[in-house]
Formats: C-alpha cells, structure tokens, sequence
C-alpha cells in the first residue's frame, strides 16, 4: 500500500526546519546504509546524535502523532527516530535498494522495517529531478510531494531517489514495525476504518450497522496484531 499523506507538517513548522536544515553540518549518508545500499548511495544525512537531528525529531514525530490517518494505516508499534538527508550538487541519488530488515538503534533496540516513510521538506519547485520511485507490480510509481506532506510504503519495495539536476531536495525518513506485519492485512484494516469513518458521519456511532462492523475491525486487530 503506497499512500500518501498530506499536511504531516504545517507550513510554520516546514520553516523551522528548514531553518535548522540550513544552519545543519552534514555527513556522508553512506554511513547508515548496508553494503548493498552503500554501493548505490550517494547523498548527505545530518548526524542522529546531534542536537540539530533531536529537534527535528521531536518535530517530526508530533506530526505523526497527531495525524489520524497515519495511525489507521501504518499501525505502529515501534518508530524509529527519523533521520534528516540531502540531495543536490555532487551527492544528489540514491539508487535502486531494499531498506535493510532491521534498523538497529543508537540505544540498543531495534525497529523490524515493515513501512518506510519519506516527509518531503522542500517544495517541488525548489529542486529538479529527485523523484521518489517506488516500485510496484504496476512498474515505478513516482513521487514528489509538497513541502510537509508524506509519502508510506511497504518496506520490502525496490526504490530509489532520481539525480537533483538543480537545487536541493531535503526530507526526513523513517521506519516502522507495525502491529500488523503483512502488507495485505494492514492495507485491508485500513480500508475498513476508512470506509468506518464515513459511516459514522452518514449513521453516527450508535448505527446498529456501525457498531458491528467497529467490533469486526478491532476483533481483526486482536486477530492479526503483534503488540
């Protein structure tokens, strides 16, 4: 399921970052990736233990907090701190990989990659080229969204990162392990609480009708969740 999720961040708080972002001293990205990922990297990432990357990920992680829809269809158990990257200049793709299994934290634990995120932080006229390519049974499916909106998808998905030509394309990156390990389950709970939220503004909450089907997506969840 590749969904995409508008408004994750407010205009103000893109512009915060951004403000950090500029200001921010930027490591080689190939340090984070495995060896196959490594191969193809060719990007800058802000460094997890500073300062600038802990504001940023408070601030990002709020976002997803208070956004409903990524709660419905990732159903996270475990985030993993988001990390900061740049493309532009000489270190502008990033090319075809899989997200490695697991992501091992700087604190000891580590976070199974069911989803992967990708929060865009610059607008799309900022940069050129730097399309997200997701692929799929239907080919690649491009991506490029406003300043604060977010791209979901599974992990297991060849992607990639197209070559800036102009500008710089700043964004945050994430992991999840959902609750819900398959691909096919989660996207099917996700579809029922969509459709379960229209009924309750058509019917209200007390509906017959959405009581019973509110009881089969939470007995789903009992059926299907690792917590």
């Amino acid at each position: 399921m590749l969904l995409h999720l508008q408004k994750v961040l407010s205009k103000d708080e893109v512009r915060r970052a951004r403000e950090v972002l500029a200001r921010a001293t930027w490591d080689d990205g190939r340090r984070t990736s495995g060896q196959q990922a490594a191969q193809v990297k060719n990007n800058l990432q802000l460094p997890e233990s500073g300062e600038d990357s802990q504001a940023l990920q408070e601030l990002v992680l709020y976002g997803l907090k208070r956004h409903e829809t990524f709660f419905s269809a990732a159903l996270p158990k475990h985030i993993s701190p988001p990390l900061f990257n740049c493309y532009g200049g000489e270190a502008n793709t990033y090319g075809n990989h899989v997200d490695s299994a697991v992501r091992y934290l700087r604190n000891g634990g580590r976070v199974r990659t069911d989803v992967s995120c990708t929060l865009f932080l610059s607008e799309p006229d900022e940069y050129d080229g730097g399309d997200l390519v997701i692929e799929d049974t239907y080919g690649g499916r491009r991506v490029k969204l406003p300043a604060g909106d977010l791209v979901l998808y599974p992990s297991t998905t060849v992607h990639r990162v197209e070559p800036v030509t102009r500008g710089q394309r700043f964004a945050s990156f994430l992991w999840i392990e959902s609750m819900v390990r398959s691909v096919e389950q989660r996207a099917l709970l996700f579809d029922m609480d969509t459709h379960l939220i229209r009924l309750r503004g058509a019917l209200g909450d007390q509906d017959p009708s959405v009581v019973g089907l509110t009881s089969n997506y939470h007995n789903l969840i009992r059926m299907w969740a690792d917590t």
